[in-house]
């Protein structure tokens, strides 16, 4: 089935993908005169970077995520649609959804994104879930609340102290944000509330395959992230690169300090572990390069011309996380375009204004990524900060970092209500240590046994955390 044409035969731009950069782009078209079909296999737009915040029980869902349908109530030019995409026909020029229609295009703005990167160990996933998605967010904080609970059932101090060893798998942002917040879980939130164990007892072990963490931070900023995570108890253990995950916990191997030359290999058992260390393309990436020859890189990601079309196709744009695009800025060498929302919004911008040019006849121009700074937060009063000036970079940590990184990502969240509620809740939370959004529901398996945040989806243990 495909969609008809509207009557106006306005040209159709067709967005796969309402992330950051598919957004923008609808939102940059909103006084153009075409009509947009927006495309999402959920109902929501999300704001990534605090995602960690609902994983950890800081933010409910809502105060991080707004319905699609909402945001383009008061665009008449843009259709949403809740569905995922299984297929583009270059040919027909057509977008194919699952068990729905087909939706003709003349423009084509790919925005999928990318999920979890294993590095072809799949298997490790129901072990160590990653953090990409609402969904994950729940799953994660399951298994952290759950770990606690089983802890506390517990007699034996072996397997006791397996629940309560937290490793987080990855140092980067993502990674360090997750290592110290629970931490402060650990050690500030939930004392008080057990009778058996002390919740600061707590193991967070952060494990970084690399030589420091926050490796895209200046190596003055990435140190001082690593001390101040070691302040707050996390262990960091650099240089170790992970070579198996199972239901009891997983394998690392690090260079020997007293023989650097070789490598010793050792176990951490942990019922609680979270993967923060690889991010793959979408599927269509891969797709599209089989079916227009473009290349693709390792990652999956699509390599884009200079206007972030495919070579060949004008009008197909691919921008965010699918885009292996590079910054054309006059008078200086091509360089690689980080893997961030800042930039995933530029290209949205970028490529909606291309759309429009074409429209009006005129050449498209190649996209300029704008660096405004890269920030971390490590927990409370924690946090660095490298930012992009004419004057030159300008770099701090510590406590006025932590309220830089915290009034900032407030302003670019979606909407005057999710502002007021984050506000609200961090004020409440600085005040009190306290963490609300800590709601398990589901049944416990037979015989009234933990639950198991290592099994897999939908074994016995149904329970769920949901806002």
């Amino acid at each position: 089935m495909t969609l008809s044409a509207p009557p106006s035969r306005r040209p159709r731009v067709v967005i796969i993908g309402c992330g950051f950069g598919g957004l923008e782009a609808a939102r940059a078209l909103r006084s153009a005169p075409v009509d947009i079909t927006l495309v999402d296999r959920t109902n929501h737009h999300l704001f990534q970077p605090l995602l960690y915040q609902v994983a950890t029980a800081g933010l409910s869902a809502p105060a991080i995520a707004a319905p699609i349908r909402h945001l383009f109530r008061r665009q008449p030019n843009a259709t949403t649609l809740l569905g995922e995409v299984t297929h583009i026909d270059v040919a027909a020029r057509t977008v194919h959804l699952q068990d729905g229609p087909h939706l003709p295009y003349d423009h084509l703005i790919v925005a999928a994104g990318a999920t979890h990167s294993y590095f072809g160990r799949d298997d490790w996933a129901p072990h160590a879930p990653g953090l990409k998605t609402l969904d994950d967010a729940f799953e994660i904080r399951r298994r952290i609340l759950l770990a606690f609970e089983a802890a506390e059932k517990e007699s034996d101090p072996a397997r006791r102290a397996d629940w309560l060893n937290f490793v987080v798998v990855g140092g980067g942002p993502t990674g360090v944000e997750m290592a110290g917040t629970l931490a402060e879980i650990a050690r500030h939130t939930l004392p008080g509330e057990f009778r058996h164990i002390d919740p600061a007892a707590a193991r967070i072990i952060l494990l970084e395959g690399g030589a420091r963490v926050l490796q895209a931070m200046p190596e003055a900023l990435s140190e001082r992230a690593r001390e101040q995570l070691e302040k707050l108890g996390v262990e960091v253990r650099l240089n170790a690169r992970v070579t198996a995950i199972d239901g009891d916990g997983l394998f690392v191997e690090s260079p020997s300090s007293a023989i650097p030359s070789s490598a010793s290999s050792y176990q951490i058992k942990s019922k609680c572990m979270v993967w923060a260390a690889g991010v793959a393309a979408s599927a269509l990436g891969r797709q599209l390069g089989a079916a227009t020859g473009c290349t693709t890189d390792r990652a999956g990601r699509v390599l884009v011309a200079p206007d972030l079309t495919l070579p060949g196709h004008a009008e197909i744009s691919v921008i965010g996380d699918l885009a292996a695009a590079h910054s054309h800025a006059p008078g200086q060498a091509p360089t690689p375009v980080p893997g961030v929302s800042p930039a995933a919004k530029q290209m949205g911008r970028a490529a909606a204004a291309n759309i429009l040019r074409r429209l009006a006849g005129q050449p498209t121009e190649p996209f300029r990524y704008r660096d405004y700074g890269n920030l971390a937060t490590i927990g409370r009063n924690s946090a660095v900060v490298d930012l992009t000036s004419p004057a030159g970079p300008v770099r701090f940590s510590g406590y006025f970092a932590w309220l830089f990184w915290l009034f900032a990502h407030v302003y670019f969240l979606i909407g005057f209500r999710n502002r007021l509620v984050v506000l609200m809740d961090w004020a409440w939370a600085y005040w009190s240590f306290a963490r609300y959004a800590r709601v398990v529901t589901g049944i416990v398996e037979p015989g009234g046994r933990a639950a198991q945040p290592g099994a897999p989806h939908g074994g016995p243990f149904k329970a769920q955390a949901r806002d």
